[in-house]
């Protein structure tokens, strides 16, 4: 049986530095990511504010947000 993934299943299309420092961080799907402190985020290294208003913007399609 083949399961249905959703886009709150992956990350967004971000550069692969940002997407390696979510995967450091321990960040694999992009559910993960609502809540989490846009601050928090920002200290990760390879996270630029291109990816912060991209994973914002993903979070937003699903009435989510960082926190």
């Amino acid at each position: 049986m083949e399961s249905v993934s959703s886009p709150l299943d992956t990350l967004p299309k971000i550069g692969a530095p940002a997407t390696r420092a979510l995967h450091d961080a321990g960040y694999t799907a992009l559910r993960e990511l609502a809540g989490v402190p846009r601050t928090e985020l920002a200290t990760l290294h390879g996270m630029g504010p291109k990816a912060l208003r991209t994973i914002q913007h993903a979070l937003e399609q699903h009435n989510l947000s960082l926190g």
